[in-house]
């Protein structure tokens, strides 16, 4: 099983390796810069260095980094859209200079521009960015979302819909992030919502082009549209949806992180613990 945790990049970048192996994990998240910020500055060359020499002596088998939050692919607005797609080609060389392998995003807010004129956008956006970062090996995840606001990708047919009109598709793939599937009104908890939710993801999107899964409860109601993480099994999915998920042998391949709140010293050894009892 590949299970890993969102870890902090404090201090140096590489340092996150260390804190994902003390952690007994074999794949690992991060930002590879403040997500709340646009880049003020490079990575250093020795900084990279370091990190892929960490890396190689790890058991870390798969590197995912998540682009900053403020990348809004989808935006009505031309200063906005076109800096977050140069932002986004950015962080994709950056991610290959690293070594990691996927670069996960979200998909967008249309801003009440509307969800058609959104997708439209995205898929232009991602179309550039995969034409401009043909030579690379980063391939490219869409999360789904809450559905909160104005956001894309609160269900499959968005994600359908975006990679039915990416030209390269090679490099496309999705991220399944299970509090914003629950709040989106996708029933985890039950083995019948759980079994629908993946028959409609296979259908519209297919099961090969899931390459993570965000593991986090959550604090809110079915259909809520609120984005709120919460521990493993502390939330209304609750362990038997988390074990019917991680026991899934169409996953056996997919990559496992967590993103689950970090409110103690232990939580994320807690939160690994409790998903490594349910996959025993």
């Amino acid at each position: 099983m590949l299970l890993g945790v969102h870890v902090s990049i404090s201090g140096h970048i590489y340092e996150s390796i260390n804190r994902a192996r003390a952690l007994r994990c074999n794949t690992m998240q991060i930002f590879s810069r403040d997500p709340r910020q646009w880049r003020k500055l490079r990575l250093k060359p020795a900084d990279i260095e370091e990190f892929r020499k960490r890396r190689e002596k790890s058991n870390i088998s798969l590197v995912f980094i998540h682009i900053p939050y403020l990348i809004n692919l989808a935006s009505p607005y031309n200063i906005l859209y076109n800096g977050s797609i140069r932002a986004c080609i950015e962080d994709i060389r950056e991610a290959e200079t690293l070594g990691a392998e996927y670069i996960v995003t979200h998909m967008g807010s249309h801003k009440k521009s509307g969800e058609v004129p959104g997708i439209k956008k995205i898929t232009q956006a991602l179309n550039k960015i995969l034409d401009r970062t043909a030579k690379s090996s980063v391939s490219l995840l869409l999360e789904n979302t809450s559905g909160s606001g104005s956001w894309l990708g609160y269900k499959f047919e968005h994600q359908r819909l975006i990679i039915d009109g990416i030209e390269d598709k090679k490099r496309i793939g999705v991220c399944f992030d299970t509090c914003h599937a629950y709040v989106a009104g996708y029933n985890l908890a039950s083995a019948e919502g759980y079994n629908a939710t993946i028959a409609e993801l296979d259908e519209l999107v297919g099961l090969k082009k899931l390459r993570l899964i965000h593991l986090n409860d959550t604090r809110d109601k079915l259909a809520s549209h609120r984005d709120r993480h919460e521990h493993i099994g502390k939330g209304r999915i609750g362990l038997e949806g988390f074990r019917r998920l991680v026991s899934d042998p169409r996953l056996k391949d997919v990559a496992f992180i967590l993103e689950t709140p970090k409110d103690s010293d232990d939580a994320d050894r807690i939160n690994l613990q409790t998903v490594r009892k349910l996959k025993k």
